[in-house]
């Protein structure tokens, strides 16, 4: 776990702490060997030099984009496609419920293709 990215997560508020903290735990859980580090002022993960995930805290919500997500359908008020489809986030509020082991498979298949 990276220092930086301990610190962004320790400034939000108490409700996106817990679902950062869910899904930064879900990263390391489903990509083995996951890296971190705080980019363009947010903490990324990759894997093997290359970019798995990013978290996001925004005023009133939480997003996590995942990339290399080209071949990943988007599913409605869940997750939403960005760019060109390559990227895929999800949204969240405060009192959401988190779909969770769907971000889970949706990284198992984005991240099996980060092999070095």
């Amino acid at each position: 776990m990276h220092n930086e990215v301990t610190d962004y997560l320790a400034k939000t508020l108490p409700w996106q702490a817990e679902i950062c903290g869910k899904l930064r735990e879900l990263v390391h859980a489903t990509i083995p060997g996951a890296e971190e580090r705080l980019e363009y002022g947010k903490p990324h993960f990759l894997k093997n030099g290359k970019h798995a995930a990013v978290l996001h805290v925004g005023r009133g919500k939480v997003s996590f984009m995942v990339f290399g997500a080209g071949e990943i359908e988007p599913v409605k008020g869940v997750l939403r496609a960005l760019g060109n489809g390559d990227r895929k986030a999800a949204d969240f509020t405060e009192g959401q419920d988190v779909d969770y082991d769907l971000l889970a498979g949706v990284l198992t298949r984005t991240s099996s293709k980060l092999i070095a």
